[in-house]
């Protein structure tokens, strides 16, 4: 069938193979978004005199058979076919004819990938925004139920100060805000319209690139053509930024979870069946989910130096290493909607032990609070801090008062409610 752009000489097989790459098997991948795009396209191209409306129906019919096909799984890249967007002309010209061949009038494959893949952004972030309001929601929901269940806090490693199973769960929820900002901004970022930059210079058509906006649902243009360009691989940067972000809260949790059922700890277990054991020791009962998830985590937080290692030294307009750029970024996105889902099904299972304090290596965990005890009874703080480390080193230190803990995101003032609050106004 040859490429679309070929002038009437063909590349050697070998070239073909290494610049196209595994890049057919990503592209069906943005299928649907390719004829979506194509759609908005034509219906403009028809308002402003480049389509007659009978072609303009006979192609949106045909467009909309792909789309049928897309959704059956039906839809297949041709051996001989470069990409989607080659594989959707070619289809309607073998089907509908000569009209087939105007679809691409006013566009370039530059402006249409940017399209196609800004499309697929949008509907994958909006994906990982549901599943991590999903999170967030099962995290707030374990920190209310144990909410008045304490465990020991550390720092350096050490044992610190008294913390809650409620205070755990709900820094978690609330470091998914955070993330939810971040992700909030890739969204806008990639929520604008490159169509009609063609190659990176414009038309002479005049196309009418506010129509194309609207229908498909973007917030704004890329207005500047070049910058519509400048917009690829900043794009996945942005998204990658985001997700890696995310990991990094799903990272520190899973070694949270790794450390906290190992027996020396032993502050939460999971069923047998979401542990594994040992070829040769029967007792265990090893964290491998959340060990991979906490590996999986570490290899998306690596995504936004593996692109900016890909988009730099390049000048302004279309190369093709960008097209590299979904060798990386599309598996990164299934990895991230693996490990929310693993998350949220594991922290469904979690068993918590709300007898951890009752042992004695945790009697110095409220020192602190022995010490605040004593300033608040009238005794200058550093003298309260000596006299309660003189109680340790001679081991007579005792704590038989009560923990007060009522500010704001403290044990005893977790502010959950607050916290989703926060979510609501950072989700998009």
């Amino acid at each position: 069938m040859g490429t679309l752009w070929s002038k009437g000489t063909s590349a050697t097989q070998i070239v073909e193979d290494f610049t196209v790459g595994n890049d057919r098997v990503l592209d069906l991948r943005l299928a649907k978004h390719d004829v979506t795009g194509s759609k908005a396209h034509i219906k403009m191209l028809a308002s402003i005199g480049l389509l007659g409306q009978d072609e303009l129906e006979i192609l949106t019919g045909g467009l909309d058979k792909i789309l049928e096909e897309i959704a059956q799984g039906k839809f297949t890249l041709g051996d001989d076919v470069e990409d989607i967007h080659s594989q959707v002309e070619f289809l309607l010209t073998q089907r509908l004819g000569e009209v087939g061949k105007k679809i691409h009038s006013g566009r370039s494959r530059n402006d249409q990938v940017l399209v196609d893949l800004k499309l697929f952004l949008k509907e994958e972030l909006e994906i990982i925004r549901d599943e991590t309001i999903a999170l967030f929601d099962t995290l707030q929901q374990l920190s209310e139920k144990y909410k008045d269940v304490l465990m020991p806090g550390y720092t350096h490693a050490q044992i610190a100060m008294p913390s809650s199973f409620g205070l755990w769960f709900g820094a978690y929820a609330e470091a998914l805000v955070d993330d939810m900002y971040m992700l909030r901004g890739a969204y806008n970022i990639v929520n604008q319209n490159p169509l009609g930059s063609a190659a990176g210079y414009g038309s002479s058509f005049p196309l009418d690139r506010d129509m194309t906006t609207e229908l498909l649902g973007f917030a704004s243009l890329n207005y500047n053509v070049v910058a519509a360009q400048l917009s690829r691989g900043k794009s996945e940067k942005a998204v990658a930024s985001a997700l890696s972000q995310l990991a990094l809260t799903l990272n520190k949790f899973a070694a949270d979870c790794c450390m906290y059922m190992c027996p020396n700890f032993g502050f939460i277990k999971f069923p047998d069946e979401l542990t594994t054991g040992s070829s040769i020791m029967p007792h265990k009962k090893n964290p491998d989910v959340w060990e991979i998830l906490r590996g999986t985590c570490n290899r998306i937080q690596s995504l936004p130096n593996e692109i900016s290692l890909m988009t730099t030294n390049m000048a302004h307009g279309y190369h093709r290493d960008y097209q590299l750029l979904k060798d990386v970024l599309f598996p990164g996105l299934e990895q991230m909607h693996k490990c929310l889902f693993m998350a949220k099904y594991m922290l469904e299972n979690i068993s918590v032990n709300d007898h951890i304090l009752d042992d004695e290596k945790y009697t110095y965990l409220f020192t602190v609070e022995e010490v605040n005890r004593r300033v608040l009874d009238g005794m200058p703080f550093r003298d309260a801090y000596r006299s309660v480390g003189i109680e340790v080193n001679e081991g007579k230190f005792k704590f038989n008062g009560e923990l007060a803990h009522t500010h704001k995101g403290s044990i005893g003032n977790l502010c959950n409610s607050e916290i989703k609050d926060k979510m609501k106004k950072a989700a998009f």
